[in-house]
């Protein structure tokens, strides 16, 4: 556990998955063909508490909804990047982007096409019901399942990691 504590203290981008990370990975098919995820409230709040305290954020996900993209469109700085056919090179040109290092990104995720970007990261995380595949490679899987606050639970461990979270703004939406 120490080195995983170590790890974190390196950590100033999280990048995530959507679809069974931020969703609970279930898709509502509404009848003019939109496609809706649900999301978790705590994860929104640890999100936009994180941008505020100055953290890299960016979901990497295969998926694609107008549902998904609006859902985040009032969190200033989170970059959304959907439809990816190739995570490995979109996490690059992210890096890239904003001149960080793989150890000082924690990646989420919870299933095969997350696999080899998730080695890429500094830190390894999943939800409880991730692929057992992603559970082996993880440095740390959630007590909680994907869009069940997995999310908050890991951008709170680094917040407390780095003495930022439960400030006097934490009260602030």
């Amino acid at each position: 556990m120490a080195d995983f504590t170590d790890k974190l203290q390196k950590i100033n981008t999280f990048i995530f998955d959507f679809d069974g990370v931020l969703s609970d990975g279930k898709v509502y098919v509404h009848p003019d063909g939109e496609m809706v995820r649900a999301t978790n409230v705590k994860d929104g709040y640890a999100l936009q508490y994180a941008l505020r305290k100055g953290y890299n954020i960016a979901v990497i996900s295969g998926g694609y909804g107008e549902s998904m993209r609006l859902r985040y469109r009032d969190f200033p700085g989170m970059e959304m990047y959907l439809k990816v056919s190739d995570k490995i090179v979109m996490f690059h040109e992210y890096l890239q982007k904003h001149n960080l290092q793989p150890e000082n990104v924690l990646m989420m995720g919870d299933d095969i096409p997350d696999y080899k970007v998730m080695q890429m990261a500094g830190v390894r995380c999943c939800p409880a019901d991730a692929a057992e595949e992603i559970k082996h490679i993880a440095d740390y899987v959630s007590s909680r399942a994907g869009g069940n606050g997995a999310v908050r639970e890991v951008i709170e461990q680094v917040l407390k990691a780095h003495g930022k979270w439960f400030e006097e703004d934490a009260c602030i939406w």
